[in-house]
């Protein structure tokens, strides 16, 4: 009995300490995708040239990372994608005006597990063949309460041939030589049709979580 005890202790631990993202990583809320909505402006008028005056800047792997965290019963697993490229349109110097963009390479996904790096372009998770690209455009950055360099990012995101529109806090901090923003939040996969659910002795958990860390030069 004390042993049978002991394992359902042990497991139940486990179970509890693998649920997913910790309380400190925020859920991004999910809806439908914007539809033809200029990117991050008050007057939706006025886009195109507000657009037209920004600083673009060049996101990439070499300054910046895009990562992720899956979680099962008994663990977790790291990766991220190797390849993507994107931009920050930063106008007037404030990110409430401005704009950022990724395309991610769907097949450059990778885990901390070689099995798992293959496992996760089949079709049982992103089918990287049929759909090689996400994305995420935003639409609205909104600044925060809470500190100078917090805001709320709401764009469309697209993976596995999905497109919703989620909302994340993250961090932006402009200065005259850079901009960085950093972010990590967790979504619901299903919510993007990756709906595979592993052994039976080792269930996969919905929520992932993202982590945006882009770090871009000003061009002076």
């Amino acid at each position: 009995m004390k042993i049978l005890l002991t394992a359902l202790v042990a497991s139940t631990f486990a179970f509890a300490a693998c649920s997913g993202p910790d309380a400190n990583t925020p859920k991004a809320s999910t809806s439908e995708p914007s539809t033809n909505k200029p990117a991050n402006t008050a007057n939706a008028a006025a886009a195109p040239s507000t657009a037209a005056k920004g600083e673009a800047m060049e996101i990439t792997p070499a300054n910046s990372t895009v990562a992720f965290v899956g979680y099962k019963v008994t663990g977790k697993h790291l990766g991220g994608f190797k390849q993507f490229s994107g931009t920050i349109n930063l106008v007037n110097g404030k990110p409430e005006e401005s704009s950022v963009s990724v395309d991610m390479d769907a097949k450059s996904i990778f885990a901390d597990d070689p099995k798992l790096t293959e496992h996760l372009k089949t079709k049982d998770f992103f089918e990287v063949e049929k759909f090689p690209k996400a994305s995420f455009k935003s639409t609205k950055i909104e600044s925060g309460a809470k500190a100078p360099d917090n805001f709320t990012v709401t764009g469309d995101l697209e993976m596995h041939g999905v497109t919703k529109s989620v909302s994340f806090p993250a961090k932006i901090d402009v200065t005259d030589t850079d901009v960085a923003v950093k972010a990590s939040f967790s979504i619901n996969r299903k919510d993007f049709g990756i709906v595979y659910t592993g052994p039976a002795d080792n269930l996969i958990r919905d929520d992932v979580s993202i982590t945006l860390d882009l770090k871009t030069a000003r061009k002076k």
